[in-house]
């Protein structure tokens, strides 16, 4: 059956500029970093992106490591956008980045031109697409001159091979330079994406500042610390969750009583909001103008539904938000 996007899906997002760029992209995007692999089932992930899109999410996020495999959340995104999206390339801003490993040898991993030129030349052939709309580096690179990655990024962008640069996890003080090295060469930096939630508010100490002030967009990833800021930590640890498993980013020491407390607070506040505690956490990202997008996961239709409501209430009280830094504080 073919796939017809919902003709009110503009209607039901909210859209905001990216720093002083013309680009403006939706409150919530959409990240492909688990869940869209060679060993996830591709009618669940077929319906995500559709819901996606009858929704008003125009923003796809990938890197050339995402899976797993590395390189298969690519693949499947291209062979999707193929049979499903056909004819609605030009209504999507499509991101990719190089920076982790990704093959054997030195030219495969960090910040060389040479590898982010050939790594993005590789995704643009898994996704079956002549340029990406946003690429970027995914992480900073201790050895290689900062002037050699930006130099990449504005070369891919003079080729037409990306519209935009970006850059992710840098912290504040690179990221100034690098903005600036961008800004020299020709090509702003349209946007950032750090690590930043309730749990993690590394971006506060300096970069969010310096991303207002250079008129430079925010997208942060992980907003919901791993799924920590979700009713799936309420009791504990359940044996399906990504707290459970010996591999992830989330592992069982993170899981504290301390923090279960945490989350059990911050619950209660959320309902008092009518909101559910993964809906409140990306609202409160949302509250700072300077956040121009939050990026989600989803590994069901259902989950990101449920994440899209959070745009109902993206009003915090003053007394709200002292609540929420005495939790937090605790």
């Amino acid at each position: 059956m073919t796939y017809l996007p919902s003709t009110d899906r503009y209607k039901k997002m909210q859209y905001r500029r990216c720093g002083h760029s013309g680009i403006k992209l939706p409150a919530i995007s959409l990240g492909l970093w688990h869940n869209f692999g060679h060993v996830d089932v591709t009618e669940t992930y077929r319906k995500i992106l559709h819901l996606a899109f009858d929704s008003g999410i125009t923003h796809f996020d990938l890197a050339n490591n995402y899976g797993p495999p590395p390189g298969s959340a690519e693949e499947n995104f291209g062979r999707i956008l193929k049979e499903d999206f056909r004819g609605y390339r030009d209504e999507m801003i499509i991101s990719s980045k190089a920076g982790y490993t990704m093959w054997d040898g030195p030219y495969g991993d960090w910040g060389s031109k040479k590898y982010l030129v050939a790594s993005l030349d590789q995704s643009l052939k898994r996704m079956g697409l002549d340029y990406v709309d946003i690429f970027y580096h995914h992480r900073p690179d201790p050895e290689t001159p900062l002037e050699e990655t930006m130099a990449a990024l504005d070369l891919i962008v003079r080729q037409g091979k990306a519209l935009y640069a970006g850059i992710s996890n840098y912290p504040a003080q690179e990221a100034a330079k690098a903005i600036a090295i961008l800004k020299d060469l020709g090509t702003p930096c349209l946007i950032h994406q750090p690590k930043y939630s309730m749990f993690v508010r590394d971006p506060e100490e300096g970069l969010l500042d310096v991303l207002g002030n250079t008129g430079v967009g925010c997208i942060p990833f992980s907003p919901l610390a791993q799924g920590l800021l979700t009713n799936k930590y309420l009791h504990g640890i359940p044996e399906d969750s990504r707290a459970a498993k010996s591999t992830g980013f989330l592992q069982k020491d993170q899981v504290t009583p301390e923090r279960i407390a945490q989350i059990k607070q911050l619950n209660d506040l959320a309902l008092k909001r009518d909101q559910t505690l993964a809906q409140m956490a990306l609202a409160w990202l949302l509250k700072d103008n300077r956040v121009t997008s939050v990026l989600i996961g989803a590994s069901r239709a259902e989950q990101l539904a449920d994440s899209l409501k959070a745009l109902d209430n993206i009003a915090f009280s003053a007394d709200e938000l002292a609540q929420i830094e005495k939790i937090l504080a605790a």
